[in-house]
């Protein structure tokens, strides 16, 4: 397994709409392997694809409390429907957007169709963290980050930060 860079906002790859996965073969599960090894060594509890450039329908879910006894997910090709449309309001963070936490209303409860690692069907309904993990990793592959749903002067300050930071890095 190896670890993968994760892309960071404002890099314009992260708003390219993923491509859906014809075939599970052992490629995309060597990637998902890749994928979980790389959200859990940047303390992450969602990832996908196109977060590390790859731009396939995947993405990865583990919101176990303990490290000891993870659960770990994985979508491919997901669709959701919304079951409860009533706003939950939950702090969001993204790895794509480092240091950066805003509430953000989305929809209580969801169903989502995907296959799993093994190329399966499967369908799961999800609510509370659960649902907006899985709402905030779909909008990923939609070219959709959680920044915009903030208003146009945070998503801003965060999109300067952000670039100032990594020039700084740049120059180091």
């Amino acid at each position: 397994m190896s670890l993968l860079e994760i892309l960071e906002f404002p890099d314009p790859r992260l708003r390219k709409k993923a491509l859906p996965v014809n075939k599970v073969d052992a490629a995309i599960k060597q990637t998902i392997d890749n994928m979980f090894e790389t959200m859990y060594s940047a303390s992450g509890i969602g990832l996908a694809a196109t977060q590390v450039n790859i731009q396939k329908r995947l993405l990865i879910i583990d919101i176990a409390d303990e490290e000891e006894d993870p659960n770990p997910l994985v979508f491919i090709n997901p669709e959701i429907t919304v079951i409860d449309p009533e706003p939950y309001r939950h702090e969001e963070g993204c790895l794509s957007v480092p240091g950066y936490y805003e509430f953000v209303e989305r929809p209580t409860k969801v169903l989502v169709k995907a296959l799993n690692r093994e190329g399966d069907p499967i369908e799961m309904e999800a609510e509370g963290l659960l649902a907006v993990c899985i709402q905030h990793e779909i909008d990923h592959l939609n070219g959709k980050l959680f920044v915009d749903y903030l208003s146009v002067l945070k998503r801003q300050r965060i999109k300067s930060k952000l670039e100032k930071e990594h020039k700084q890095k740049a120059s180091a």
